[in-house]
């Protein structure tokens, strides 16, 4: 069975984009926000912001 990438119900703050991406992963999803709030700051807030608002209409929700 191959993993997918979903929206976390239980490990989210706006829309669970980075939390789904730490369950697809195993990584900590606290550590996961902190590198992108790093990345966004250090790269420009635009890209950044519209980078991760576009991942919260690409990503679908996980299934019940």
């Amino acid at each position: 069975m191959t993993k997918k990438l979903y929206k976390s119900k239980d490990n989210k703050i706006f829309c669970g984009v980075i939390g789904g991406v730490g369950e697809y992963f195993d990584i900590d999803p606290v550590l996961l926000r902190v590198v992108w709030l790093l990345i966004v700051v250090f790269t420009g807030f635009f890209p950044g912001l519209i980078a991760y608002f576009v991942a919260c209409l690409i990503v679908p929700k996980k299934p019940e």
